[in-house]
């Protein structure tokens, strides 16, 4: 029985009266009578309650998106830990030791939507806390002593996506403080690799006032003003040979270094250097309506980081998927079932596919853009599996149904499906089933066809079966650009 005297049991009870009166009050059709009439609407945030967001109620105000202050929650804050938890239990497991230092792609998306459960399991991951205000704001972080840690500091290598570093500074320089904060305490390195990895840097940098700071840089992104992370360039110009082409790229355009007084300064031997160090490069999904196919940043700025870490260190990064799509539910598995997971559900997905094939032109178009960005991942990770792209081959260009689609409505999609997958397959990124390969190439001469007749009498030339290919050592320029900046 629940005694209600008891202080903690009745605050909360009170926090409970105090939301169910705030969802009686929440008056939807009120404020959309009142925008219809050109009257007031108070302001709200916007948010999930599902993930602790109560802040939101009562509905029916004009919400804006979030207080970056309040970044992350305390109910993100439980979420990140578990998440760091997973991340370390899982390469155990599968190495037998620590990860020393994990790659994340930090995207806007888990402050906007997920009130920064990324962001608490980067803190977590280096064994500090936030200390938030009776307001909820965040004050600030504390370091967490190892004894209750029960494991070493992880160092992170952090790719920041260009809107998280343009909207959410505050964010980005408390992680930096943190990092250098734990860099500093006087632990042994076995014990806290940002520690180990900051002593290594600053050998590797030398003797200077600003030594400490550069071998602290752990937060990068493209230079101020691009949002690009260049790897999907070179892989949709085919601009590339091998992984070593591709790990270059991804360090030129992502060695600008961001935190606290520091915007989009050029570090790239700093990031080269903590990039030899990485053991896991992760990203995570928080919602079902976006998924790694979903934009070829996903793979441009993973993938690539997984190919420049891979290059760099010499060895088999490991590549690992986040899912807190469910509130309270969390998982970490390989980039692999995830690709799996989405390729399933809606590439390959029969209803997906029909919804898709609604939309005439513009539905064909985006499909050809999800497979071009398999490719992608395979191109930078080769975690795509064989069977994906004979089921894709099999179902969008041998069945004669979906391919009369292409024809009617965008045969140049069909065209863009077909060169990636015979580009996948001349790279030896795929070894097609027997049946698929003795397909593919005949009825690409048929879609060819196809093209040829609609372009009629138009002179000039267009893209073939035929890939050319493109790298550094063939432009001068290019060649010389990046020789500057990745000396």
């Amino acid at each position: 029985k629940i005694d209600w005297s008891d202080p903690f049991w009745k605050q909360i009870r009170e926090r409970i009266k105090d939301i169910n009166r705030r969802i009686e009050e929440s008056d939807e059709t009120g404020a959309l009578l009142s925008g219809m009439s050109a009257r007031y609407i108070p302001a709200g945030p916007s948010g999930l309650i599902t993930r602790g967001r109560e802040d939101i109620l009562p509905t029916g105000r004009n919400f804006y998106s979030l207080d970056p202050y309040r970044i992350p929650t305390t109910y993100a804050w439980e979420i990140g830990k578990r998440l760091s938890e997973k991340v370390i239990e899982k390469h155990i497991r599968e190495e037998g030791r620590y990860p020393e230092n994990v790659a994340i792609y930090w995207m806007c998306s888990d402050i906007m939507w997920a009130d920064g459960e990324g962001m608490a399991q980067i803190m977590h991951l280096i064994g500090v806390r936030p200390k938030w205000l009776k307001n909820g704001r965040v004050n600030g972080f504390e370091v967490i002593s190892l004894d209750e840690l029960g494991r070493p500091r992880i160092d992170v290598t952090i790719r920041v996506s260009g809107i998280t570093r343009d909207n959410f500074p505050n964010c980005i320089e408390l992680i930096d403080e943190a990092v250098q904060e734990v860099a500093s305490l006087d632990e042994p390195v076995e014990m806290n690799f940002v520690r180990k990895h900051t002593l290594e840097q600053m050998n590797e940098i030398g003797d200077g006032d600003n030594a400490f700071r550069r071998a602290t840089f752990r937060i990068f992104c493209s230079m101020p003003g691009v949002y690009q992370a260049g790897t999907q360039l070179a892989v949709y110009a085919s601009a590339w040979k091998e992984e070593k082409d591709l790990a270059e790229v991804f360090l030129y355009w992502n060695g600008y270094a961001y935190g606290k007084g520091v915007f989009g300064e050029a570090r790239h031997n700093e990031f080269a250097g903590i990039l030899k160090s990485v053991d896991i490069t992760y990203n995570k999904v928080v919602s079902d309506e976006y998924d790694l196919f979903g934009c070829c940043c996903y793979f441009g700025t993973h993938g690539g980081m997984t190919a420049a870490a891979r290059h760099l260190s010499g060895k088999d990064v490991k590549t690992y998927y986040g899912d807190t799509r469910e509130g309270g539910y969390v998982e970490v598995r390989d980039l692999a079932d995830e690709i799996r997971r989405v390729v399933r559900t809606k590439l390959l997905n029969p209803k997906w596919i029909e919804g898709m094939k609604r939309h005439g032109y513009k539905g064909a178009s985006d499909i050809s853009k999800r497979i071009g960005r398999v490719y992608g991942w395979e191109a930078t990770t080769q975690e795509v599996d064989d069977w994906i792209f004979d089921d894709i081959a099999r179902r969008f260009l041998m069945n004669e149904e979906n391919k009369k689609f292409f024809e009617e409505n965008n045969p140049w999609a069909l065209e863009e499906i077909g060169r990636r997958l015979i580009e996948a397959m001349e790279r030896g990124l795929w070894n097609p089933a027997p049946d698929v390969k003795e397909e593919l190439k005949s009825i690409y001469l048929e879609i060819e066809g196809w093209l040829e007749e609609k372009i009629g009498d138009t002179k000039g030339d267009f893209q073939g079966a035929s890939i050319d290919i493109i790298t550094k050592e063939e432009v001068e320029h290019w060649k010389r650009k990046m020789a500057q900046v990745l000396r």
